[in-house]
């Protein structure tokens, strides 16, 4: 039997295998192959201002695609990513924080001590969170994970031996593997460039270890519970179980991305984990594409990048202020244009930039008889 996509049919497969490979066809193993070369040589190219805000759109993606497993795979809707994230950022630098001054902090500096310790600190609230969700779903569940980021900004912002208080934050962990310091700018590269390919290594870890989940017999069960929940617990799916997992391993993932953010930001506000971050964070996963890995990671870059991209496009934009001696509200802009492109894709192509990268494709392939 054929052990690869039919031609011109890139999501027909002819075996069970093949379908559920890591990289089941050449043009993915190519694909890979380049974006790695690709990340390894853009250190060398773009100036650092650049290379930050990569760095930091490597880390939303491995927020997004935390929460891409629980809600494009699993079917749970969650507003509350903006609560697990700060929890993430908080518990990394609390432990990694210098306990003589006013703040808490254990002055543990190490990344493979405070990273994995923000994924499970925010993996343990998601488990006490997960109980709800298997009594709830759809709008239910999205009210009560909106609760979260309420409580989330009261406490954040309350707690000033842990944040610094709002107005004031406190600095996040230090980045530093068996005493070398990963933020400072040395002789190996500037600040910028190895914080780049940090965040680059570590997206690659995290989307391998997400793409083997959803490939997995857990990500089968993801999968029968988001398409028809009642149906999966008539033929043996454990709904409470898997929901349990599900919630647990976005937060892992959530925590993981709000420790690491905050490395290349350099301060952590309380007031920064409002409901706008999870709006933002749905939106990457609906732009990107429910339910795919490469979707929740190009629904990131797009999203992060977008803010870059509106202050390029100011001259165009018609309501915005024409006055050079005025600041244009382009947050204003930026809120409305996650909303319109959510409308507009959720109208037009609800598999968002995945499902037109899937077109693309298949046009390709099939031409000139692509009908």
């Amino acid at each position: 039997m054929i052990s690869r996509s039919r031609i011109g049919r890139p999501l027909l497969y002819t075996s069970y295998g093949s379908d559920m490979g890591l990289f089941n066809t050449l043009s993915k193993k190519v694909s890979v192959a380049l974006l790695i070369l690709v990340a390894l040589a853009l250190p060398l190219i773009l100036e650092d201002k650049w290379l930050s805000l990569l760095a930091i759109c490597c880390v939303a993606a491995i927020g997004a695609i935390g929460l891409g497993l629980v809600t494009g795979y699993a079917g749970q809707v969650s507003l509350g990513h903006a609560f697990f994230l700060g929890i993430g950022a908080y518990t990394s630098a609390v432990i990694s924080g210098d306990p003589d001054r006013r703040l808490l902090g254990l002055g543990i500096t190490e990344v493979l001590i405070w990273l994995p310790a923000a994924g499970l600190v925010a993996l343990l609230a998601g488990v006490l969170v997960a109980p709800l969700a298997a009594r709830l779903r759809g709008l239910y569940l999205a009210i009560v994970t909106l609760g979260l980021v309420f409580i989330g900004q009261h406490i954040f912002g309350e707690w000033d031996a842990l944040t610094g208080g709002t107005g004031q934050g406190r600095p996040p962990a230090k980045l530093e593997l068996f005493g070398y310091d990963l933020s400072a700018t040395d002789s190996a590269g500037s600040r910028d460039q190895k914080l780049f390919w940090v965040m680059a290594l570590l997206l690659i870890v995290f989307a391998l270890a997400a793409r083997n989940i959803a490939r997995s017999k857990v990500g089968r069960a993801f999968n029968a519970i988001r398409d028809r929940d009642i149906a999966a617990g008539v033929i043996g799916v454990n709904l409470a179980r898997y929901k349990t997992v599900a919630f647990a391993i976005s937060s892992f993932y959530a925590g993981c991305a709000g420790a690491l953010l905050y490395t290349i930001i350099g301060w952590i506000e309380p007031s920064a984990f409002s409901l706008l971050l999870s709006v933002q964070y749905i939106a990457m996963v609906l732009i990107g594409g429910a339910g795919t890995i490469s979707g929740a990671i190009a629904g990131a870059f797009f999203i992060t990048l977008l803010p870059t991209l509106t202050r390029m496009l100011q001259p165009l934009i018609p309501f915005v202020s024409a006055e050079q001696t005025r600041i244009p509200n382009i947050f204003q802009v930026e809120t409305i244009l996650y909303g319109a492109l959510i409308i507009a894709f959720l109208i037009f192509e609800p598999r968002g930039l995945f499902g037109l990268w899937i077109r693309v494709r298949t046009y390709w392939k099939t031409w000139p008889f692509s009908y």
